[in-house]
């Protein structure tokens, strides 16, 4: 099996950091963010990478290059502009034939890979998508109220609930199909197509494993709670 690795991104919210880095090779630790996906994928038996790759790209070519000093096969898919998540991936077509791995190239995770695959075969789903439930607290009380206004419940500050998109997906190759050549197209845009067209989309649930580096805010975060989890592992 294979895994797609979308690298390819601007990174503007995280700028000046991205002038002149691509968000991928970002450090966390003593590693960029792409090495630590790549590691990921390895430890869950999947050592054939495709990169896809457009700004900076030279940065990662020349860091990685074929990917045996990591115990992997990398192939690279270059883009010559920004196509969004999607676009990104239509550019490793020419390497794929069965079922594989697409991964966001700006988060970590440290969930089991391998039971997603096991769910993915075992649901006969044309995409599996790796969900995250996401609570959080909103700042304000919500006040319920019926049709004709009287006051029925007052929540201050309730907990929500919600399954995010973590950017792991199991697919089959037809997904490809979905999507435009050369054109920025969103990874949403696909699934919602895919299921116009009655297609199984599964959703593999976790609570854990999940940072996003999407800002710099989330960047320092992740930077935070990595060198935590560093230090008890060394005790």
């Amino acid at each position: 099996m294979k895994a797609v690795i979308l690298a390819g991104g601007l990174g503007t919210r995280l700028r000046p950091l991205t002038l002149k880095t691509p968000k991928p090779m970002l450090p966390l630790g003593k590693k960029p963010i792409l090495e630590h996906l790549i590691d990921w994928n390895k430890r869950n038996g999947v050592k054939s990478i495709v990169l896809c790759v457009s700004y900076r790209k030279e940065k990662i070519q020349d860091y990685f290059k074929d990917g045996k000093k990591f115990g992997v096969n990398i192939e690279y898919a270059v883009s010559k502009k920004p196509l969004a998540t999607a676009g990104q991936l239509k550019t490793a077509e020419d390497f794929i034939n069965d079922t594989f791995v697409c991964v966001y190239g700006d988060s970590i995770f440290d969930f089991s890979l391998k039971n997603m695959i096991k769910q993915h075969k075992s649901k006969k789903a044309f995409t599996t998508m790796s969900l995250y439930e996401y609570k959080t607290n909103l700042q304000y009380g919500v006040i319920n109220t019926t049709k004709t206004g009287k006051v029925t419940n007052w929540e201050e500050k309730p907990e929500i609930k919600a399954n995010i998109n973590m950017g792991c997906y199991v697919m089959e190759p037809n997904v490809l199909k979905y999507i435009p050549k050369n054109k920025p197209y969103g990874m949403d845009d696909v699934i919602k197509k895919a299921m116009k067209n009655k297609k199984m989309i599964s959703g593999f649930i976790t609570k854990k494993g999940f940072m996003d580096i999407g800002n710099k805010e989330s960047y320092k975060q992740a930077n935070e709670e990595f060198a935590k989890k560093s230090k008890k592992r060394k005790k």
